[in-house]
């Protein structure tokens, strides 16, 4: 009985913990971090743009995950110093020569999916290509007012060192304290590589190429319709288009995206009318918002959207925009980015969220096939979570279209992913036992054969569920 019970270190910290605390855990780590470098650099420099990309930073690196290993913090020790270069050129580009920044800006954003094609590592370096870079559409680039002791060219290399240097003392204390787990480049088990994309050109290029005509069009919307205010379209077709897990996606992120920003927008505008607060209080509330909106992220990208919408109409009152001047064109600016974004994705190369999908339970059942080989001499559940976590992503479009789906389509996606992901437990205590049952490996092999027929997927994984959970209760 104990070894059926028992579960990985990794399961304990990471897969049984609810989603809501593995996220409050995320957030209290990314705000410790963030208000430690936002003192840091406050103290350097007075200006607020310095205090934004300390933030975003902090923000980005957090996320990427890439200080929680040796060779990802060697390798963030030279990538951070390069973005915050990269991000102030860029919004001196933006600033003086509007054209060559919007196309450079272009450019980098199709560099940071397209890198995704080169493995994990090459993906968490593109995320935190990407993410530093949206902070010259919320605080556009200004030219530094206050000369300091540090010459302004290596501020963003100073204050990527500090994001860098926080970060990492507050992951390591969590870490210490078993609130968060080491990430590793290869999970344990070593599972099979994914099969080539059948896809031509394969979904990162697609994905990458979606989102530069994407922003190319924002960019020239933007410029011609909204001269004063154009970084609001961009932001919104960037947000719409990250993370593409394939076009319905993006639709139900775009609507999320404008309901939460609508609501973020009245917020906003009621607490800069309404309360008069001062600078420091300001930052606060700009704080706790960040805070928020990571931690109840996994609920619903809405509320993500809401509060950074607050954050960033904070930060226009920050720099001297009221941002009750700007309400009704605020919204208007991001229904248009929302389009924009999901009619890329929709008619450009598009990637049928379903195939993105079955493309990530294979691997999940490929990673599965590995733990559970005879040949292993050591079996962890590792690499099975993980490839799980990815197909937990996309849980929230399929499930959102879930009664429409089951009146005009015989294969339901959602229903794949809720069977799936109830397969986590027995699997692990089967894999940790290191004593696997014959009928769940034909059941194992029967749900990998079925994702070349849609129609063929529930049953499988149902069959698959029914088999792990026998020889549990063994």
């Amino acid at each position: 009985m104990d070894a059926t019970n028992r579960i990985s270190a990794s399961f304990r910290a990471g897969a049984a913990r609810p989603p809501l605390t593995r996220a409050l855990v995320e957030a209290v780590t990314a705000l410790l971090a963030s208000i430690a470098t936002l003192l840091c650099v406050s103290a350097i420099s007075p200006e607020s743009g310095s205090g934004v990309l300390a933030v975003v930073l902090c923000l980005s690196l957090s996320r990427s995950q890439l200080d929680r290993d040796r060779r990802g913090r060697i390798e963030a020790f030279f990538v951070l110093p390069a973005v915050g270069l990269a991000a102030a050129g860029i919004g001196l580009l933006l600033l003086r020569f509007p054209i060559a920044g919007a196309l450079v800006f272009t450019a980098g954003m199709f560099l940071s999916i397209w890198l995704r094609r080169f493995g994990p590592m090459a993906r968490r370096v593109g995320s935190l290509i990407a993410l530093p870079f949206v902070t010259l559409l919320t605080v556009p680039y200004m030219p530094p007012r206050h000369h300091g002791f540090v010459p302004p060219v290596l501020m963003p290399i100073l204050i990527a060192l500090l994001a860098l240097f926080w970060v990492n003392m507050v992951h390591v204390l969590a870490q210490a304290l078993r609130l968060l787990k080491p990430v590793t480049l290869q999970a344990a088990g070593h599972p099979a590589p994914p099969a080539e994309s059948s896809l031509r050109p394969i979904a990162s290029t697609r994905m990458a190429i979606q989102m530069a005509l994407a922003l190319a069009v924002a960019f020239a919307i933007g410029y011609v319709v909204f001269p004063r205010h154009w970084a609001w379209v961009v932001l919104t077709a960037f947000i719409v288009n990250s993370g593409n897990r394939g076009r319905l996606d993006v639709a139900h992120k775009s609507v999320q995206r404008v309901l939460g920003a609508a609501a973020g927008t009245i917020v906003a505008g009621l607490v800069s009318t309404h309360l008069d607060i001062d600078r420091h209080t300001m930052v606060m509330l700009m704080l706790a918002a960040v805070f928020l909106g990571m931690w109840l992220r996994p609920v619903s990208y809405g509320w993500w959207a809401l509060f950074v919408t607050v954050v960033l109409a904070l930060l226009q009152d920050f720099v001297g925009v009221p941002a009750s001047h700007m309400l009704w064109s605020r919204l208007e600016e991001i229904a248009v980015g929302a389009v924009i974004g999901v009619a890329a994705a929709w008619f450009v190369l598009p990637v049928r969220s379903t195939s993105v999908l079955r493309r990530r339970i294979a691997d999940a059942l490929a990673a599965l096939a590995a733990a559970m080989d005879r040949q292993q001499p050591t079996r962890t559940p590792d690499a099975f979570f993980t490839a799980l976590h990815a197909v937990e992503h996309m849980a929230p479009a399929f499930r959102a279209t879930r009664h429409v789906a089951r009146y005009v389509r015989k294969d339901r996606p959602a229903e794949w992913i809720d069977v799936l992901l109830t397969c986590r437990e027995p699997a692990g205590s089967l894999i940790e036992q290191g004593k696997v049952p014959a009928n769940v490996y034909q059941a194992l092999g029967h749900a990998r054969r079925s994702m070349r027929e849609p129609e063929a997927i529930l049953p499988a994984l149902q069959q698959l569920q029914a088999s792990l959970r026998q020889a549990c209760a063994e």
